[in-house]
């Protein structure tokens, strides 16, 4: 048995791409020829398939072992249920074994002759009995490629490696059928684009032109799950502009292509599309390291990115052009916020995700202003307790907003938002600003006033946390004193 994969006669380009292969899955060689020995003891086909292959050749780590065969779920739990540590049958209906080994999580699919059913949301599940018919329904050649078990032969019927080495997307069958087939595929491929880098071919771009609206049968979660990797990737930007450009974006996420207001020809606004692209790739770069502490807003960060992309889609429906020549958009943070809030419901985005980047979106304008010295301490504690725990996602959205290329300009809002940033630290230092709370708790509202808990209780509580932004500590008798004011002038 050879030591090594049986690989096809490579080229000059491709033998780097091969050697990090060998070097990523030597560690899981003996696993890899010990299950592919079980299955061709019981009379199966095994092979090692998919991201694993493509991702041993970019020479990362392959977390997870995906494998085909031409057995059926039953025969495979059958062969390795015993052979494994645990397994589970979650994917059964899909033809899916998982089962673990060690530390290692592996997946086992029956070889797959999907098709997309072109009047529903979901895929027809369809058994198949070869590997090459298993590889030619996958979404693009550079996850077509498999390494056959136990004899480690290198399966690459459609150009894989010669296409990881160019770095370019192409499907195995004709991209038409392959859109056809599964129309999420064309997200997906923008989503390679933002996470290895990859270009796509000049057929597959006009297959997704003209296929565009049919990623309108495709269930929002699933839609959302692939939006999502894309914008956490490590440069999203290349994603984001080939869902713009082919027309997808039009689909789910109308609001980006949008903000492609056209430039009139005093050129009095910016390009906001190009600037929101530019406001995420600052904010992506601002982010902390991953495992940081929450305070850095260790990356990827979704929240932040997801309010950096649309901070200002509500742009478009409050331009204005002036008398004198300018243009504005008044309260576009306030528009932009609820139609952010919309889209991301309408994508399923989890109620946390929603609520979080439709704040960050309606605060991203706060700061302007403070510049010209105009905030008093007062204003710095709303400013604080209005963001709240998103406070350093709101820092880090402030600043990246800042795309101008006036050095004096950029500069200037540089410094103002550092004396921002330390009046607040100074604030908290002496007053504790995260937990901003009336001097008089609810309890002692109520016994100072004679009321019972209600909502005349929450309207005297609102009127001290007021008082507390606006005039800081004042002791509990000033406090109690302002309330007795408050509450003869209510009558």
């Amino acid at each position: 048995m050879p030591d090594r994969p049986v690989l096809t006669q490579p080229d000059a380009n491709q033998l780097p791409l091969l050697r990090a292969a060998v070097a990523q899955l030597a560690p899981v060689l003996p696993l890899l020829q010990e299950l592919g020995e079980l299955f061709t003891r019981a009379g199966h086909e095994l092979a090692l398939v998919g991201g694993p292959v493509r991702d041993a050749f970019l020479g990362r780590v392959p977390p997870d072992l995906d494998f085909t065969t031409d057995a059926s779920p039953d025969e495979i739990l059958a062969v390795a249920a015993r052979w494994a540590d645990a397994h589970w049958d979650i994917g059964r209906a899909f033809g899916t074994i998982g089962l673990r080994k060690g530390t290692r999580l592996l997946e086992i699919t029956t070889y797959r002759a999907d098709v997309y059913d072109r009047a529903s949301r979901k895929p027809e599940v369809m058994f198949g009995d070869t590997l090459e018919g298993d590889l030619v329904r996958r979404d693009f050649t550079v996850n077509a490629m498999a390494l056959r078990l136990p004899s480690l032969e290198f399966v690459d019927v459609h150009g894989g490696l010669a296409d990881l080495a160019g770095r370019r997307l192409r499907t195995p069958a004709p991209p038409e059928e392959s859109f056809g087939d599964d129309p999420l595929r064309m997200l997906r491929a923008a989503r390679f684009a933002a996470r290895l880098g990859f270009e796509v071919a000049p057929e597959v771009r006009a297959a997704m032109v003209d296929q565009a609206p049919s990623l309108g049968i495709v269930s929002a979660e699933r839609i959302r799950d692939e939006f999502e990797k894309l914008l956490l990737a490590p440069r999203p930007r290349a994603g984001l502009t080939l869902l713009v450009d082919t027309g997808l974006a039009d689909v789910f996420l109308p609001e980006l292509p949008a903000l492609r207001l056209e430039v009139d020809e005093h050129h009095r606004h910016k390009d906001v599309y190009e600037h929101s692209l530019i406001v995420l790739e600052q904010a992506i770069a601002l982010e902390g390291p991953a495992g940081g502490p929450p305070e850095s807003v260790p990356g990827p960060d979704i929240v932040l990115r997801l309010a950096a992309l649309l901070h200002d889609i509500g742009k478009p429906a409050t331009r204005r052009f002036e008398a004198g020549g300018g243009v504005s958009f008044h309260h576009h943070e306030l528009v932009g916020a609820k139609l952010a809030a919309k889209r991301l419901k309408a994508l399923r985005f989890d109620k946390g995700t929603v609520g979080q980047v439709a704040r960050l979106v309606e605060l991203h304008l706060r700061f302007h202003g403070y510049g010209e010295g105009q905030w008093t301490d007062s204003a710095v504690r709303r400013y604080v307790t209005d963001a709240g725990p998103l406070l350093p996602r709101l820092h880090r959205l402030t600043r990246s907003d800042c795309t101008t290329r006036n050095v004096r300009k950029a500069q200037r809002l540089a410094r103002a938002y550092d004396d921002l940033e330390a009046r607040i630290e100074r604030l908290a230092a002496e007053e504790e600003l995260a937990a901003v709370r009336p001097e008089l708790d609810g309890h002692e509202i109520a016994e100072t006033l004679g009321i019972r808990p209600g909502p005349v209780l929450g309207e005297a509580y609102r009127f001290l946390l007021g008082v507390r932004l606006d005039d800081g500590l004042l002791g509990k008798e000033a406090a109690r004193e302002r309330l007795l004011a408050w509450w003869a002038e209510r009558g």
